[in-house]
């Protein structure tokens, strides 16, 4: 069964997830989906006080990737035309288990599997990872205000729970090919020969799996 290409990159902040998802939507002209993140009114008083402001904060990131998915597959995906996103919104649920109160995470919980139940599903998986290290100085060299006040503590939690999340995602689905890049040796943006190794990689498993642009 051929399918038309719908493409996710995933991995912590700062990892370089938009910046590969133009390059790689550039490289196959597929359509860029990108998600909001800087538009989120909460999100630096989150970076300040997780507690308080984590529900507010992941709400509004559900609401608008499931307005962008909605928009997405009634403008590109049902008309056979290809897409890359720099997430996939599984993600929210990364973060709401890690910032989220049990009582508050149940709620959302139950929000999150009603909205996303009809949501298109990738048939790719891109799967950015590094060491704290390297998450630390590209958040710093892409220089959000919003991020500065964002704990080491937080990102390296938040590391280990994406690993443990692509771990099971593989297993779960077993059909989508997950392509995990190491950032501590690679760097598409400065080298143009790590850019290229991952578009032949990308380039093999959408012939590999009969994933086809129109």
């Amino acid at each position: 069964m051929t399918e038309v290409p719908f493409i996710a990159i995933e991995g912590p902040i700062g990892i370089g997830k938009t910046s590969l998802a133009k390059k790689l939507s550039v490289h196959f002209n597929f359509h860029l989906l990108r998600e909001i993140v800087e538009e989120n009114p909460f999100l630096g008083k989150f970076y300040n006080d997780i507690d308080e402001w984590s529900f507010q904060t992941e709400m509004f990131f559900l609401c608008n990737r499931y307005k962008q998915l909605e928009d997405i597959e009634k403008k590109y995906l049902d008309k056979n035309r290809a897409v890359i996103a720099d997430y996939h919104i599984s993600k929210n649920m990364i973060f709401a288990k890690r910032t989220l109160q049990d009582d508050k995470f149940k709620k959302y919980e139950q929000i999150y599997h009603i909205l996303t139940k009809d949501m298109p599903v990738p048939n790719m998986m891109i799967y950015l990872h590094a060491s704290l290290d390297t998450i630390l100085k590209r958040i710093r060299m892409r220089g959000r205000d919003i991020e500065q006040n964002i704990k080491p503590s937080y990102l390296a939690q938040l590391a280990k729970d994406y690993e443990d999340y692509m771990n099971e995602f593989e297993v779960l689905h077993p059909d989508i090919p997950v392509i995990r890049i190491n950032g501590d040796e690679t760097d598409f943006v400065k080298h143009q020969d790590d850019l290229d190794t991952i578009i032949q990689h990308v380039g093999r498993q959408l012939n590999n799996h009969q994933v086809i642009s129109k």
